[in-house]
This record gives structure tokens, sequence and C-alpha cells, in this order.
């Protein structure tokens, strides 16, 4: 049964550390760490948060990343450690609210902000990189526990403690477990990605491409972006 309400555990903030992946420098800012007082949520981002790689992060589709602690419970009794808000780079971590079951084009209200949910996070080396274990992102997608990208629709502000309210739900089912699904193992389904008129522009180009390429006429298939 999806819920209607829930609420913020931790907004969480983080700027671009440089780092060594396979003996070579790296940047990233996926590790994020819990933010004191009201958050203002501004264009593309919060405030004092930051993305190293813009091709495949950040932007409209992908201002905030909201991961529910049910998920990260979930993780702890897997991987056998406790585990912080933040830690899977997410900038709201969040109780009650069904984050995976929630519909593409969803709006969550949330303090004085108003968001969009628009896409899964698919996960890359630099998850792997956060988490300590380069096999990683692969026991993420098996899971199915993608969390979800939100635009930001209407500006604000958002903290630890605020409710986040279902204020808006489209008529149609693709939740963002389905897409997630879609992509890691069930691509005859793709055609289902087209059919939502708020589905993002990259992941739209990706169905089409991916149809495209199974009635044999050439395409250059654009995968959609990792975290």
């Amino acid at each position: 049964m999806t819920t209607n309400t829930g609420k913020v555990l931790s907004v969480n903030v983080g700027t671009v550390r440089e780092f060594e992946y396979g003996g070579r420098p790296a940047k990233s800012a996926i590790w994020k760490s819990p933010a004191a007082g009201r958050i203002a949520a501004r264009g593309v981002n919060l405030a004092g948060d930051d993305q190293a790689d813009r091709k495949a992060h950040g932007g409209p589709d992908k201002a905030l990343y909201a991961y529910a602690v049910e998920d990260v419970r979930w993780w702890e009794q897997e991987i056998g450690r406790s585990l912080a808000y933040g830690e899977f780079g997410e900038n709201l971590t969040t109780e009650g609210i069904e984050v995976n079951s929630a519909l593409i084009g969803e709006h969550w209200e949330i303090g004085t902000t108003v968001v969009e949910v628009s896409e899964p996070r698919i996960p890359c080396w630099r998850l792997g990189v956060r988490m300590n274990d380069h096999l990683f992102p692969r026991r993420f997608t098996i899971a199915v526990r993608p969390g979800t990208y939100l635009r930001i629709v209407v500006e604000g502000d958002m903290g630890a403690g605020d409710k986040i309210r279902v204020v808006e739900r489209p008529d149609h089912d693709l939740t963002i477990r389905d897409v997630f699904r879609i992509y890691t193992r069930d691509r005859n389904e793709a055609g289902r990605l087209l059919a939502v008129p708020r589905m993002s522009e990259s992941w739209r180009r990706w169905a089409n491409d991916l149809l495209q390429k199974v009635e044999d006429r050439p395409a250059d298939a654009a995968e959609p972006g990792c975290c």
C-alpha cells in the first residue's frame, strides 16, 4: 500500500573531493553529510551541495536524491555494519514515504519546497568507492532498491524533521522501481517509458533508441546516466 506522507530524517550535502581510483586521479561529491538548520533548494541543487561530473550527475532531473531509511536498515543487515545518513550519497534520508514505489511525475511537498519524482539512481563505480566495495554497484542493482532523483518544482527550503506530503499523483502506474527493473533486466518493457509524459528526456531517448535497435533500425543508444 502506497503511503501519502513521510518525513525527512536528514538533509545531506557535500562538495567535490579528489581521490585516486585505479591509479588515476578522480573526483566525486558522493560523500554527503547531514546539514544543520534549514537548507535552501534553488535551481538544480541544495545549498552547499555539488556534483563533480555534470554530464552524468546533477542537472534539473537530478537536483536531489532521496533514499529511504527503511532501505538503509535493510542494507545494514546485508553488509553487517551500521550506515550513517548520507552514506549512499543521498541528499534526503526519508522515513515512511514509498520512495521506490513513487510514480514518475509524483509531487512531494517538503518544507516550503515542492519536488517531483523524476528517475531512479543507476549505480556506477563511485558508489563502490563510497561503500569501499567495488562489487557494491552490482549488489545495489540486484537488490532493486534504487531510491529516486527529484526535480525542484517550487523553490524553498527544507530541514530534518520536515513532513513529506504527496500532493499530486499522476494517472499512470510506472514507478521508480519499474524504471530501474526495466533498465537492468526487463528491457522488453522499454516502451512503457515512452507513455509517461514526465519521463526524463534522457530516459525517453534511451527507450526509443533501444526500441529502434530491436526493430533493426540504426540508432546510437545513449545510456541515461549513472549515480
